[in-house]
């Protein structure tokens, strides 16, 4: 098999395990056997199980298969990249730093910070991050992994998005109406990026520390 093809498989099998436990019958069958808790755990251990042999397969077979594209590192392309991470860095910590949207929905109905950018700024950062790194890696392998985190971010995020308003979650539907999707094409972005000033700087902190040490946590 080749390195590509395993990488992809991992990936399916990580994502088809999100689909499937998450859907609806399978979710609300399984908490009702086990108990929210109890699923939560079994739910956290399948998809870190699959989730750790997908990065292990990469790593172990990072820049393999057919080269698709090669776009140079020149200086401009470099400080591109360096911002589209510090980007993506930002929306993860102020994830972190924002109650998530099934949780605020019930007591606080209008967005801020991050919510003002996109509703799901978790994934959207990852997204983002899998992109650079995608641009400036064009082999199979690279293609196929980072590729994946941009699809199952974006599936993933629409399914969560149709699954809480399919149960009802009180406000959901006029969260997400109130919402951009993608980043940064909503109304009040700006008003957002100021409200999320901390995260940008923590953010940027992050990308510093991760430049300077990612060929020795990395490699290159």
């Amino acid at each position: 098999m080749s390195p590509t093809l395993a990488v992809t498989l991992w990936w399916v099998a990580f994502a088809g395990a999100h689909v499937v436990l998450s859907s609806l019958p399978i979710r609300t069958r399984l908490i009702g056997l086990m108990g929210a808790r109890a699923f939560q755990g079994f739910y956290s251990l399948v998809v870190l199980g699959l989730f750790i042999p997908l990065v292990g397969t990469y790593f172990a077979h990072k820049h393999a298969g057919p080269l698709l594209w090669s776009v140079p590192l020149t200086p401009v392309v470099r400080w591109l990249m360096y911002a589209g991470i510090a980007l993506a860095f930002v929306l993860v910590v102020a994830s972190f730093m924002t109650p998530s949207p099934a949780g605020m929905v019930p007591t606080k109905p209008t967005p801020r910070g991050v919510l003002r950018v996109t509703r799901h700024p978790f994934v959207m950062g990852t997204a983002l991050w899998a992109l650079i790194h995608l641009v400036i890696n064009g082999w199979g392998t690279d293609v196929a992994f980072f590729g994946g985190f941009i699809a199952f971010a974006l599936v993933g995020a629409k399914h969560q998005d149709a699954r809480k308003i399919a149960t009802g979650v009180p406000g959901y539907r006029e969260f997400c109406a109130a919402t951009p999707f993608l980043p940064f094409t909503g109304r009040d972005t700006l008003l957002g990026l100021r409200e999320m000033l901390p995260a940008a700087a923590i953010g940027i902190v992050v990308t510093v520390v991760v430049r300077h040490f990612h060929a020795s946590w990395f490699g290159g």
